[in-house]
C-alpha cells in the first residue's frame, strides 16, 4: 500500500515559540489516521502547516504523493489533492452551496456535466440535496455543518483529507452520522486524517491507526486499545506511562485578576 502522507521531523514555531517539534507521520492510501491529544498539543497547527497557513516557522518536510507540500502554494495543494475539513464551517452568504461546488469541482478539473452528476449522487447519499441551493452553511446545525464538509469531500474525492476536530461541538447523535459519512468516504484512493481530543467518535469509525500528541511530538501510536488507555486515564495517565512531564508556560503565575478587563480586583 502506497504512502498518501509523509511528514518527517517536521518542526513549527510561532513568533519563536515552538508548537511542533520533530513531528514526523506516516498515513498510507485506504487508512484512517486519529491524531488525539490534549488542548494546545499542536494537532490544529499540523492542519494549519500543511495546507499552508502563512505565519509560522517552518523546518522539515511533508509530501503528498511523493509531491513536496511545501514548495506549493495553498491553491497548488489544494488542486494537487489535499482538502481539510475545518473545526467550525462558516456560513458563506449569498453563495449557493450547488454553486461553491461547481465552481471548486472545475478549479479541481472536472468538467461541468461530471461535477453536476457527482453533486446530485452524493448529495443524496450524505442527505444534503435540501441544502445545495441555500447559502453555504446557512442555518444548518452543527452535525449538519460537519457532514456538508465529508460531502463537499465526497464530490471532490481528494487524495488526502484533514478532518480537524470533526466531533467538536456535536451531540452523540451527530458524532455518529458525522462517523457514518467518514466510513461512506472511504475509498482506496484516499487517506483520512481525523483530529480529535476524544474517544468517543472513535466507537463508531473503523481507525487503522491512532497517535497521539503531547507538547508538539507524537509520542505514542497504536490500536483501539490506546484509546482504551486515554478513556480510562486521560492523557495524565499517559504522562505518567510514558515519564512525559508537563511544560511550564514561561514567565511569572498569573492573579485571576489578569484574565479579566475593568475589574476591582487586587486593587
Amino acid at each position: 500500500m502506497s504512502t498518501a502522507l509523509m511528514v518527517s521531523d517536521l518542526s513549527v514555531a510561532v513568533d519563536n515559540k515552538q508548537i511542533l517539534d520533530g513531528f514526523s507521520l506516516e498515513v498510507p492510501f485506504g487508512e484512517v489516521h486519529a491524531i488525539m491529544g490534549p488542548n494546545g498539543s499542536g494537532k490544529s497547527t499540523l492542519c494549519h502547516v500543511l495546507t499552508g497557513k502563512p505565519g509560522y516557522q517552518v523546518k522539515g518536510s511533508a509530501s503528498l504523493n511523493g509531491d513536496d507540500l511545501f514548495s506549493l502554494d495553498v491553491d497548488e495543494r489544494a488542486r494537487l489533492g489535499l482538502l481539510q475539513s475545518f473545526q467550525y464551517p462558516t456560513q458563506v452568504a449569498g453563495v449557493k452551496l450547488r454553486e461553491f461546488m461547481m465552481e471548486a469541482a472545475e478549479e479541481m478539473g472536472l468538467g461541468t456535466a461530471e461535477a453536476a452528476t457527482r453533486i446530485e449522487t452524493e448529495s443524496e447519499r450524505f442527505g444534503m440535496g435540501p441544502f445545495l441551493d441555500r447559502s453555504v452553511n446557512a442555518d444548518l446545525s452543527g452535525g449538519e455543518k460537519k457532514k456538508s464538509e465529508i460531502f463537499q469531500m465526497a464530490v471532490l474525492r481528494p487524495k488526502v483529507a484533514l478532518l480537524d476536530e470533526i466531533d467538536s461541538g456535536l451531540d452523540i447523535d451527530a458524532v455518529k452520522q458525522v462517523s457514518e459519512a467518514v466510513e461512506a468516504m472511504r475509498s482506496p484512493d484516499l487517506a483520512v486524517v481525523m483530529i480529535t481530543h476524544y474517544s468517543r467518535i472513535l466507537r463508531y469509525l473503523s481507525v487503522d491507526r491512532i497517535h497521539v500528541m503531547i507538547d508538539g511530538r507524537l509520542v505514542d501510536s497504536g490500536g483501539s486499545e490506546l484509546a482504551e488507555e486515554l478513556e480510562s486515564g486521560g492523557y495524565e495517565g499517559l504522562r505518567k506511562r510514558l515519564g512525559i512531564e508537563k511544560v511550564l508556560e514561561d514567565g511569572p503565575m498569573r492573579k485571576p485578576a489578569d484574565f479579566f478587563t475593568e475589574t476591582p480586583f487586587d486593587v
